[in-house]
């Protein structure tokens, strides 16, 4: 879905349901930010916000709002946000189109 900095993220039916269910229709967001660390050099984070910075990136989808920081929407851009459940558990992910790198277990990445 394209927001007004033509940024582009795909969001996954998986991930708009879980979300909905996590949220419980409140005023609430799910936001993502990529930070240092894991086994690439770059984490992916999530985490459930109230706020919206004035220079966020927000993407609407099935009236939810994920919200992506200026700097993590640069590595994320054209990916896609999934909701996976298998017999490990439960996770968020990303599929990166610009993670040259990723680690077996698709929570780190390096670009």
């Amino acid at each position: 879905m394209k927001n007004k900095n033509n940024y582009h993220i795909n969001i996954t039916q998986s991930a708009i349901k879980k979300t909905k269910k996590i949220l419980l229709n409140k005023n609430l967001n799910l936001r993502i930010y990529i930070t240092g660390g894991g086994c690439n050099g770059f984490k992916y984070n999530f985490k459930i916000d109230k706020k919206i910075h004035k220079h966020d990136t927000i993407v609407k989808n099935s009236g939810i709002s994920f919200v992506i920081d200026p700097i993590s929407i640069q590595y994320i851009n054209g990916g896609t946000i999934d909701y996976l459940e298998n017999f490990t558990g439960s996770i968020f992910s990303i599929k990166n189109p610009n993670a040259k790198k990723t680690c077996s277990c698709g929570e780190s990445f390096s670009s």
